[in-house]
């Protein structure tokens, strides 16, 4: 990508200061999501780059759970990917080595203590029953703003079965959400794997934490759930984001050899951290 590595002391504190705040969303989403999202697809073949005008139009989810439907339509207002590319042989064998690289290097980490000993560490713990874990190495995700490397990814994604013991699923890429989508290609191709982002949030001000659980009309004012347009969030005294966090990428690396099932993206699956059973702050 061009960019030289430095390792300054504040951009480690500044990364660690941001993890705390997605925990923070995370608690909040959990608190007031309620029920799990209920299961829908996602077309891999739509081309647009924003939520409006993106693969999870309402015709490709199902609807059979009509209390959902306000949280499926949320959650797309908040979400944006990368556009897709022609799919060639080229992209197709640089995809399996990346995954191949990948397996080879997180195999290791089939126990999860193993990858807690190694710096990886639980994302928001606080909430319970997530349909996946995701195991963050700090390191790792200041290292993937400059660089990529398919060995070195920023997290760990892991099931709990029922009783209790965590299985390794995949892993996540992250990248600097100043990456362009030329860049993203160079690290992914494009044709196989669409990125994300999360957009368009509305935080509390600064200060103001116990606003997360604020609600109207029974539905979250704030976060990836919340009011989606600037003009909303001044409304309610919050703070609009245009871009929440980087770019993410999921791969499913034991899905099978079938690209498309590995670099499917299963983030409007379950909404990763934000289900769950949180314990509220007192």
């Amino acid at each position: 990508m061009g960019y030289r590595y430095h390792t300054p002391t504040g951009r480690l504190s500044m990364f660690r200061r941001l993890l705390r705040q997605i925990a923070v969303i995370a608690v909040a989403m959990g608190a007031t999501s309620g029920q799990a999202f209920a299961q829908h697809t996602h077309d891999h073949s739509d081309s647009a780059t924003t939520a409006s005008a993106s693969s999870h139009s309402m015709d490709a989810m199902d609807m059979s759970a009509a209390s959902n439907d306000w949280r499926i339509a949320a959650m797309a207002s908040h979400m944006a990917y990368s556009s897709s590319r022609p799919l060639t042989a080229a992209d197709s064998v640089r995809s399996a080595k990346i995954v191949n690289d990948l397996r080879q290097a997180i195999a290791k980490y089939q126990d999860v203590k193993v990858a807690e000993a190694d710096g990886y560490k639980m994302f928001a713990p606080q909430i319970k029953n997530q349909p996946q874990y995701h195991f963050t190495k700090g390191w790792n995700a200041i290292r993937n703003q400059f660089g990529f490397d398919a060995a070195r990814p920023t997290s760990l994604l892991y099931k709990k079965d029922a009783q209790g013991q965590f299985h390794l699923v995949g892993a996540m890429y992250t990248a600097s959400k100043r990456t362009s989508e030329d860049e993203l290609n160079d690290r992914v191709p494009l044709s196989v794997a669409r990125w994300h982002r999360h957009v368009n949030w509305c935080v509390p001000a600064r200060n103001a934490k116990d606003r997360w659980y604020e609600t109207s009309n029974g539905r979250p004012i704030f976060g990836p759930l919340g009011v989606a347009t600037k003009e909303e969030c001044q409304a309610v005294n919050g703070r609009f984001i245009p871009q929440a966090f980087g770019w993410m990428v999921h791969v499913n690396t034991f899905a099978g050899n079938d690209l498309k099932s590995i670099w499917h993206d299963d983030h409007m699956d379950h909404a990763d951290t934000m289900l769950g059973e949180p314990k509220r702050p007192d």
